[in-house]
């Protein structure tokens, strides 16, 4: 096992790494071991409405250690990463040491680097850029923004991309001109002990297939069935791996193994995702191989 018990227990501890490679485990170690409160820094765990497709800690976990910031948003609720900011700054600043834990890497890095206070979109330009995502896909949004932004976002995420539009016709600058007047990070990376757990493909893609068959033996389906009358897959908290799936296939458009397979595919494109962005941006970070987790 990790020595948890070698980190410093005054410092706040920041765990990042892709889905389904045992960040929770780690967390909830520490918590246990020396104290603290788990903080979510996943862009989906927030929601109500996907405790089993998004990965939220269970009921059982939740009692092993104080959580915050878990599935405390409503379905049709717009949420970003200032809002996160936001909720996050009074538990940093609050009596139990946090543990920050989460594979959404915007937010960890605005909390270490700092987030640019770019205004709220307004109501017209964001229901025109759903229309826009809906009736052309990502290549019409990407045509609108500058070369600089372009090279420094996830252009294959429609959320990533979205937002970019919306900001650049919302305040007329980009978001890369936003960023280079970004303010002081929140957390300051060498005020923390940061872990990136470093899951290789061939070691991850085998837990991600386990995982998403246990998910359906834990309740995934019966969840879909539950959100089906009001899933609307333009909302942020529709995007849960997973949902787009069951959901067809609660309405008959294919198989549950069809939609096992696909929801297994696109979590390991997630994935990629992720370790791209760890790669790019938290050079940083103490490296962990899930070896380390378990020796």
């Amino acid at each position: 096992m990790y020595p948890t018990e070698a980190l410093d227990p005054g410092r706040p501890v920041l765990i990042a790494g892709p889905t389904a490679c045992g960040k929770s485990e780690l967390a909830l170690r520490i918590a246990e071991t020396q104290g603290g409160v788990i903080v979510n820094a996943d862009a989906l765990q927030v929601y109500d409405s996907w405790r089993v497709l998004s990965a939220r800690p269970s009921v059982a976990d939740e009692a092993r250690a104080p959580h915050a910031l878990y599935g405390h948003i409503g379905a049709d609720q717009a949420y970003s990463v200032g809002h996160w900011l936001r909720e996050v700054e009074p538990i940093i600043a609050g009596p139990l040491r946090p543990i920050i834990i989460g594979g959404t890497g915007l937010y960890l890095t605005a909390l270490t680097e700092g987030l640019a206070p770019i205004p709220a979109t307004p109501a017209e330009i964001r229901a025109k850029a759903d229309a826009l995502l809906r009736s052309h896909g990502l290549v019409n949004l990407l045509s609108d923004l500058d070369a600089d932004t372009r090279a420094r976002i996830d252009t294959a995420n429609p959320m990533r991309v979205q937002r970019a539009w919306e900001v650049q016709h919302a305040t007329g600058r980009s978001i890369a001109q936003w960023q280079d007047d970004t303010p002081p990070p929140l957390l300051p990376l060498d005020q923390a002990t940061s872990l990136l757990i470093d899951a290789p493909k061939d070691w991850l893609t085998p837990r991600i297939e386990q995982r998403f068959s246990r998910m359906i033996r834990d309740g995934a389906l019966d969840e879909a069935r539950a959100n089906l009358a009001d899933y609307d897959p333009m909302r942020p908290s529709a995007r849960a791996i997973g949902a787009p799936e069951l959901i067809a296939h609660l309405r008959g458009e294919i198989t549950l193994a069809e939609a096992q397979d696909r929801a297994t595919i696109a979590t390991r494109q997630f994935a990629k995702r992720q370790r791209t962005w760890f790669r790019a941006r938290m050079k940083a970070w103490h490296s962990l191989s899930p070896e380390a987790l378990r020796a």
